[in-house]
């Protein structure tokens, strides 16, 4: 997708994360977050999940206590390179990853502005 198509702010993120897609538990990496959604990369000897799948990503940051849980579809899949669409997120998880987006745009406005969209689009 192209940066003049993309909605929301991304910021480069990496940290490890599990994606539970069916009956299947895969360890991956996060490469970039948003309000809408995550890049993730994962170890390509595995099969890759089918686009539109559900499935549910958990991302454990750096105390391991907090951990932020999006529940998605798989958008789109390159190499070894997965796009997750966020299609429900819990309170708890939607605050971390607010407070986690603030700190790394520095702009809270636009940070607001697309929280705003978000919630009116829901």
């Amino acid at each position: 997708m192209s940066e003049q198509r993309r909605q929301y702010s991304r910021i480069r993120f990496s940290s490890g994360a599990r994606l539970l897609v069916a009956d299947r538990e895969l360890n991956c990496a996060v490469l970039d977050l948003s309000l809408r959604g995550a890049l993730l990369t994962f170890d390509g000897n595995l099969p890759a999940p089918r686009l539109d799948e559900r499935c549910l990503l958990e991302i454990t940051l750096g105390d391991t206590r907090t951990v932020i849980r999006m529940e998605g579809n798989l958008a789109h899949a390159e190499g070894r390179h997965l796009g997750l669409t966020c299609r429900e997120i819990d309170l708890d998880s939607i605050t971390h990853l607010r407070r986690l987006l603030a700190l790394n745009l520095g702009d809270a406005d636009l940070l607001n502005r697309e929280f705003a969209a978000l919630v009116a689009g829901a």
